[in-house]
């Protein structure tokens, strides 16, 4: 069977066909500018990149450009619409009621309009997509996988917040977690070269956005992330976790309205906020070599944040089979990688420092030090497979 994946961002559409039977990625590619001007990048494996600025007015727009590239005599991969067996999308949100990986119909997509509110970045892309795929595609069945859905095992005493519990009956303030899909999938990796089915496996996915997550057994017990990804380490431009006073108090020194103080925590803050030279680690850390004061300290800041989180939830889990870094920092930077495990050999945390310094980017390896009580990992996510997989799981 080929699933096609989907994740629609607000003027973007990422797309990769999967045939199942094989596990290959037949064909993948990139709408951009949606509403603007149209640009589609599109690839197949050992085949030239095709590119090409193409008028784009809205989601549909791109997804029927994407299905004709796909049947493409030249450019294609597949003779007909019809041999696509199902669409599986991404949502980031999925909230309360859909805790796992679902068939979409009218009632499931109701209640992701429902919960816009509590997602405004992310929801209204993906629904539109949604739309627009199904629109397309009406006798295709469509999957939703939502990133949030692997928290769905947390014990309430991690997801619910110490504010008026009738806030949380009201307005479902809560503990969501985000990079779920991501997590899954590098746990079970690690869980799959350990050979334990218990295993306690703490998986930090590091990138412009950052979560850390705490699993047993390959169901998450706690997660770094909560009601919005803007909770947790500092990352690219957001804060991360910071004394809820000091948001009150800023909007009163400055004079800024709720969406004025929100724009701030999640775009100006982070690595970009406190070094002042860049959002981008790879800047910060170019900066911090060079001799820049603030730049050294957003890294450090940076670690000392994610060394705490990876501490505690090794005592919620009383223990600590594998520690596993995925995304663009995690899967690519050995000197952050490093910063991150110095310092922690009385949790059993050691790792082979040349090993980890030569390891090729993108690729999966060990590097833990011999003799460690705890292994460690740097596992490349593939966050697209796992919603393929879930998809081919349900349509089957």
């Amino acid at each position: 069977m080929k699933i096609l994946v989907v994740n629609a961002g607000s003027s973007s559409l990422k797309y990769q066909l999967f045939d199942m039977d094989s596990g290959d990625v037949l064909a993948k590619g990139l709408c951009e500018r949606i509403g603007i001007d149209g640009c589609i990048t599109h690839k197949r494996p050992g085949k030239e990149n095709y590119k090409s600025n193409e008028p784009l007015k809205d989601h549909k727009a791109a997804i029927e450009l994407v299905l004709k590239l796909l049947c493409d005599s030249e450019l294609g991969v597949i003779s007909e619409v019809s041999e696509i067996g199902a669409v599986g999308h991404r949502f980031a949100h999925g909230g309360e009621m859909l805790r796992k990986s679902s068939i979409l119909g009218e009632k499931e997509l109701m209640y992701l309009e429902s919960i816009v509110e509590i997602n405004p970045l992310h929801g209204p892309p993906a629904i539109s997509g949604f739309k627009a795929c199904q629109s397309v595609m009406p006798d295709v069945k469509h999957v939703g996988v939502f990133d949030t859905s692997y928290y769905s095992t947390m014990d309430e005493t991690a997801y619910i917040y110490p504010i008026p519990y009738e806030l949380y009956e009201k307005y479902k303030i809560r503990r969501y977690g985000f990079h779920g899909t991501s997590h899954r999938f590098v746990c079970a990796k690690a869980m799959d070269i350990l050979g334990k089915s218990d295993a306690k496996v703490i998986t930090c996915h590091l990138g412009n956005g950052s979560s850390i997550t705490a699993s047993i057994g390959g169901k998450a017990v706690d997660t770094s992330m909560g009601f919005t990804p803007q909770e947790g380490v500092p990352m690219g431009t957001r804060s991360g976790s910071i004394d809820p006073t000091v948001v009150t108090y800023i909007m009163k020194k400055e004079g800024l309205s709720p969406e004025e103080t929100e724009k701030l925590l999640n775009s100006k803050s982070g690595l970009l906020g406190v070094s002042g030279v860049s959002s981008d680690c790879r800047d910060v850390l170019e900066a911090q070599n060079d001799g820049n004061k603030r730049s050294r300290l957003a890294m450090n800041i940076l670690v000392h944040y994610i060394k705490k989180i990876i501490g505690s939830y090794v005592a919620e889990m009383n223990g600590l089979d594998a520690l596993v870094f995925t995304a663009g920092i995690g899967e690519n930077d050995g000197v952050v990688r490093e910063m991150i495990c110095n310092d922690l050999s009385y949790l059993g945390i050691e790792i082979d420092k040349d090993v980890n310094l030569n390891a090729k980017r993108g690729e999966q390896v060990e590097i833990t030090k011999q003799g460690a009580r705890v292994r460690t990992f740097a596992i490349p996510t593939n966050e697209e497979y796992m919603i393929a997989l879930d998809t081919y799981e349900l349509v089957k």
